[in-house]
């Protein structure tokens, strides 16, 4: 009776873990939907930020110069949306050189912008510079 209760465990035990096992691999790999994969046009886009160096001025992700503004969610900020970014990169500003973007070339950074919008939040950092200049964080 003993030997039999022993065997009943086990085989249980074995049984649990096969289950177990099987969930743990299974739940939470649910197919990606292409919502976080770059577009043709976004990864154009990527080579374009990349190729004019925008990360000399500009941030993603809190990464980058600190010239110009954080780009990480410029598309889904209240005021500013695809027709506001376009009009910057094709006239640019007092701070921001006109860079004679072509038609294609601003698509593509539209496509990109939107698509980094989409994958985190940069939260807006606050600096001073102090009278011995050094900057502190707010």
């Amino acid at each position: 009776m003993l030997i039999l209760t022993r065997r009943v465990i086990f085989w249980s035990l074995i049984v649990l873990f096969v289950i177990h096992s099987f969930l743990v691999f299974t739940i939470g790999t649910e197919e990606d939907k292409g919502e976080t994969l770059l577009t043709k046009d976004a990864l154009n886009g990527k080579l374009v930020y990349q190729k004019y160096n925008c990360t000399a001025c500009h941030q993603l992700y809190g990464l980058g110069g600190y010239m110009g503004p954080d780009l990480t969610n410029v598309m889904s900020k209240q005021g500013i949306g695809e027709l506001y970014v376009r009009a910057f990169l094709q006239n640019g500003t007092q701070r921001m050189p006109n860079f004679h973007l072509s038609e294609e070339e601003i698509i593509f950074l539209v496509a990109y912008l939107k698509y980094v919008d989409k994958t985190g939040i940069s939260p807006v950092k606050k600096f001073e510079i102090n009278l011995n200049g050094t900057v502190t964080q707010k």
